[in-house]
């Protein structure tokens, strides 16, 4: 797993919202390549980390990249954080880090198939378990399809898209990411063709949301963390998109 890198986004903005006490207890909800984690770790004396992540190639690399330092890694979702911890005798915390969306390292790694500039399985589950986006484009009906690609890609060509898929499935299943990215490009009209970076990107972000349901995942999370927090806590998040900067920034407000 030496090959697992994400590059730590914001890492100085992260480090001086944190505010870190030494003796402090924190969480890093998305452990992933631990590079977040270990600059928490290392201003902590007598407190401790939680690194947390879904994805077991994660938790393996960070385990051993945290090694020495007063951290521990879970494998869990961070929606599930308020259960994992408190199995650990953890109720308050004084500070946690989201770093949402997928990692440099899971779109780099051909065979998860979250991209679509590379052949593989179309898989795109960050925990390896359940529903892979195959299922799903193979499976939902147009409307569902639609609603998907329009509410969490914000694509404006969803339901030529999802006409697509499934009139392309009624002669063989979608198993990769070449064939919905084949797929994507012949719903897009020529000239938006020519515009579009490339047109796939929206439809890939639509399902590895639904797949992962990240959106619901980040609302569990804002609700329960905020409520472990202690006073004077802070909370650090990374957003990537709109979808979650409105639910964050809404949330922060209230």
């Amino acid at each position: 797993m030496s090959e697992f890198s994400h590059k730590s986004i914001m890492l100085e903005q992260c480090i001086d919202g944190l505010n870190i006490k030494p003796d402090g207890i924190y969480v890093d909800g998305t452990c992933g390549g631990a590079g977040h984690s270990r600059e928490i770790a290392k201003h902590l004396t007598d407190g401790i980390l939680y690194g947390l992540d879904q994805d077991p190639d994660a938790v393996a690399v960070a385990t051993e990249r945290l090694s020495g330092l007063p951290a521990k890694v879970i494998q869990t979702n961070f929606r599930d954080a308020k259960y994992a911890l408190k199995k650990e005798g953890v109720e308050k915390i004084d500070g946690v880090l989201l770093d949402l969306g997928v990692s440099s390292y899971q779109l780099d790694t051909a065979e998860r198939g979250f991209s679509y500039n590379a052949e593989a399985y179309l898989d795109m589950r960050m925990s390896k378990e359940g529903p892979s986006a195959a299922d799903l484009v193979n499976t939902l009906s147009l409307q569902e399809i639609t609603d998907i690609l329009r509410e969490y890609g914000e694509e404006k060509f969803a339901y030529g898209i999802a006409k697509k898929i499934v009139a392309y499935r009624e002669t063989q299943p979608i198993t990769t990411t070449t064939q919905l990215s084949e797929i994507v490009n012949s719903a897009y009209p020529a000239a938006e063709r020519r515009k579009s970076k490339n047109p796939s990107r929206k439809t890939f972000q639509a399902l590895r949301i639904a797949v992962n349901d990240e959106l619901g995942a980040l609302k569990d999370a804002l609700e329960d963390m905020f409520e472990m927090l202690n006073p004077g806590g802070r909370m650090c998040i990374i957003t990537f998109h709109s979808l979650e900067d409105r639910m964050v920034k809404q949330y922060f407000k209230d």
